[in-house]
């Protein structure tokens, strides 16, 4: 860093007008940057809101292609499907995750035959599946055990891939499973089936309204996902867990959540250069609304602030239920 001292420098004239701010802004924020995650649940017209994401809601798949079809118009490029599984579909063994009839691969096929060039992303993860709420098969101890969870990802991943998806995203944390996921994908002939690898998934409390989104909350009860997901204190685990899954394949990597983890995103762009996505989960989501809600934040004002934030830090692409506003935002200015 050059030293140039006071009066010869003074930064504060690059800022005095709009023109040069702009000129000497350092990161950019468009609607290329922005995925929308969305929940779907079975039936026809069904519109379920989520009590604790105001503006967020449960569709049906008839109204997610109406909803889709304002996306493109909007040109975001991608969405995150994360689907709400009937109690009665629900078991120890997540059977319907690979089921080539169940709703997130009903819902690719509608996407796709309807809007080919909006990305599917689809999340590869047994909680919304299982009776009791965790990522993964349990033992009798209730640990969830890696590799039997593992091969019924991979299934999870291929059934996902047939249906369409473009995008597939292990957000379960379990060991190799980006590499049991490539080789199935590669053998099977979905060479161009990209990965999205939920790598530095952090065991966090944001996670909340989120469980309440996918009716996982009450399955899940009093227990955790410590054992599997991240500590929230550590960043070089971080480190290790992205080169292993870009190792076994992964063409993405995601840190989970955002904000509070904007210094791990940091750390994995500058120590990897590869495409780095980040989410703006349920909590931080719920956090802005209420507090713009009772008037202590201006919404629109922190909203664009949050995502610059995300590109400040080295994400490329920001998961965030605030996509569609923003976009709009965008292509206002």
């Amino acid at each position: 860093m050059i030293h140039r001292p006071f009066p010869s420098a003074r930064p504060r004239r690059m800022r005095y007008n709009d023109f040069s701010r702009r000129l000497m802004r350092e990161n950019q924020l468009s609607v290329d940057n922005l995925i929308y995650p969305m929940f779907i649940v079975e039936g026809s017209g069904q519109r379920q809101a989520v009590a604790s994401m105001p503006g967020v809601e449960r569709l049906s798949i008839d109204l997610l292609l109406e909803e889709a079809a304002e996306l493109v118009e909007l040109d975001i490029p991608a969405i995150a499907l994360f689907p709400v599984t009937p109690a009665d579909k629900k078991s120890d063994l997540a059977e319907e995750a690979w089921n080539p009839e169940g709703l997130a691969q009903r819902a690719v096929r509608a996407l796709k035959a309807n809007f080919p060039e909006l990305g599917v992303i689809t999340d590869v993860a047994l909680d919304p599946f299982t009776s009791h709420g965790l990522d993964g098969l349990t033992n009798e101890q209730g640990y969830v055990v890696n590799d039997e969870t593992v091969e019924v990802l991979v299934k999870q991943a291929l059934s996902h891939a047939e249906a369409g998806a473009d995008i597939v995203a292990p957000s379960d944390m379990m060991d190799g499973r980006i590499g049991a996921i490539r080789q199935k994908l590669e053998a099977e002939g979905y060479i161009n089936t990209q990965i999205l690898a939920y790598s530095a998934k952090y065991a966090s409390s944001y996670y909340g309204p989120f469980r309440d989104a996918v009716d996982s909350a009450s399955n899940l009860g009093k227990s955790n996902k410590f054992s599997f997901q991240m500590d929230f204190a550590n960043s070089d685990e971080a480190l290790h867990e992205v080169a292993a899954d870009l190792a076994e394949g992964a063409d993405m990597v995601m840190v989970k959540p955002g904000m509070p983890y904007l210094d791990v995103v940091r750390r994995v762009k500058d120590e990897f250069k590869v495409p780095v996505f980040a989410y703006q989960v349920s909590g931080e989501y719920a956090m802005h609304k209420a507090a713009a809600a009772n008037g202590w934040l201006n919404e629109e004002a922190v909203m664009m602030e949050s995502l610059m934030c995300f590109r400040r830090a080295g994400a490329d692409a920001i998961l965030t239920y605030y996509a569609k506003e923003a976009a709009k935002f965008l292509k206002q200015k």
